[in-house]
């Protein structure tokens, strides 16, 4: 008599591992929104003439939501499940690498969805 396996298809790790962040846990994704992976770390200080300065105008920790006003006047609403939002104020400079869609609050990089 053979032991009955227990797999698990892809579908519910993948979901389980997206959703880490919203359970309070480390983030476990790297989609957009979610943990900074090492590659996009790595191509945001390649490209530094990429970051866009901004400022916060709003922000909703329980969302996980923030508006940036960049210094040309530009509207940018962003995402992030891992934390962000609650990282800033309304006021608080940061800068946002559009193409690798990473906000930047001080020395924390934070992989951010653009909404």
């Amino acid at each position: 008599m053979s032991a009955s396996q227990n797999r698990l298809t892809p579908a519910p790790v993948r979901q389980d591992a997206i959703c880490m962040c919203a359970r309070g846990g480390a983030c476990s994704s790297f989609a957009p929104g979610h943990a900074v992976h090492l590659i996009q770390a790595r191509l945001v200080s390649a490209t530094p003439a990429e970051w866009v300065d901004a400022i916060v105008t709003t922000t909703d920790a329980d969302e996980g939501s923030i508006v940036l006003h960049t210094l040309d006047g530009s509207t940018v609403a962003l995402w992030n499940g891992a934390g962000a939002s609650s990282a800033v104020t309304v006021g608080t400079p940061v800068a946002y690498h559009p193409r690798y869609h990473v906000l930047s609050v001080g020395a924390t990089q934070f992989n951010a969805l653009s909404l």
